[in-house]
């Protein structure tokens, strides 16, 4: 059975859609919002979205797998992106990541059994004045230690 998007969510996605003047220009919205609905975007919500967009599944297929913020699988509650790049790395994002992952017991790329967390190592989150960062969700923290860790986890419900 192919998936289909809530009655909410089509009427959300032709909002987008409308806006261009090029439907597959609006495709990073509208898998944001597949990934929503969805928790992922499997190889049928790409040919969903394709049809939508009226373009092949291939090409919704290269945006998924480029993107770290859309994932094939999917994910826990929370998504804690840890950014491993240069001025992260400096500033102890290695040190930063071997504190969640003792604290959460996974390693980069899984979800906590409970399906609350899942841990990402990623390239690069934009935001290299507030090294080292992440991101959980759609929220940024900067100047990140494991005091600060332990208060974000401990406030996430």
């Amino acid at each position: 059975m192919s998936p289909e998007f809530s009655e909410k969510t089509k009427k959300k996605i032709e909002e987008i859609v409308a806006r261009y003047p090029q439907k597959e220009a609006a495709i990073l919205p509208v898998l944001h919002i597949t990934q929503q609905e969805f928790g992922s975007i499997s190889a049928e919500e790409e040919k969903l979205v394709a049809r939508i967009l009226g373009i092949k599944p291939i090409s919704v297929r290269e945006i998924v797998t480029f993107y770290t913020m859309l994932s094939r699988e999917s994910l826990g509650k929370y998504h804690i992106q840890v950014c491993s790049n240069l001025s992260c790395s400096l500033l102890g994002a290695g040190n930063f990541v071997d504190y969640l992952v003792e604290k959460l017991g996974i390693e980069p790329g899984e979800t906590t059994p409970d399906k609350k967390f899942t841990l990402s190592t990623v390239e690069c989150l934009g935001a290299c004045e507030r090294a080292p960062c992440m991101l959980i969700n759609f929220n940024y923290y900067g100047e990140m230690d494991p005091k600060k860790v332990d208060e974000i986890l401990d406030g996430l419900k």
